[in-house]
């Protein structure tokens, strides 16, 4: 089956697509720090459409949780939304740490993160409070089922 988009490794080249692409990045310097420094890293994945340069989301997965695989950040392009780009990217990022546990967290407002989560067979993990006024952060975590070749 022909999936209208690629999932890779980030470049350097490709962080000022990913800037534009992200709302709070474009208005944010700590974002876009956090953006170089995982590309830098080589944890930042890229979701690019078929045939083109167009960037569509990316997201992040490196060990800040305890040490713990963890994904901190995933965005999708506003207008690239309801088309698979998240699950794939979540896929991927799944598949790096194949065999372990793996982290994520949403706001407990963010209702469309919520939903894929469940769709993807994430758990309710624990709850931070404080960290955004009245917004609760959610954790969640998913057994990456190691994959046999």
């Amino acid at each position: 089956m022909h999936t209208p988009f690629t999932i890779q490794s980030a470049q350097t080249a490709d962080l000022p697509a990913l800037i534009d692409l992200d709302p709070i990045a474009r208005r944010e310097p700590g974002r876009c720090q956090t953006l170089g420094d995982a590309i830098a890293a080589q944890s930042c994945w890229l979701a690019e459409a078929s045939g083109s340069a167009e960037a569509l989301g990316y997201g992040i997965l490196n060990r800040s949780f305890f040490q713990q695989h963890f994904i901190p950040l995933l965005m999708v392009a506003e207008t690239t939304r309801g088309r698979g780009v998240a699950s794939s990217l979540m896929l991927a990022l799944e598949a790096q740490c194949a065999g372990g546990k793996l982290f994520t967290s949403a706001n407990e407002s963010n209702a469309p993160m919520r939903r894929l989560l469940r769709k993807l067979g994430y758990r309710e993990s624990g709850r931070i409070e404080n960290l955004d006024d009245g917004d609760p952060e959610l954790v969640f975590m998913k057994l990456a089922e190691r994959r046999t070749g």
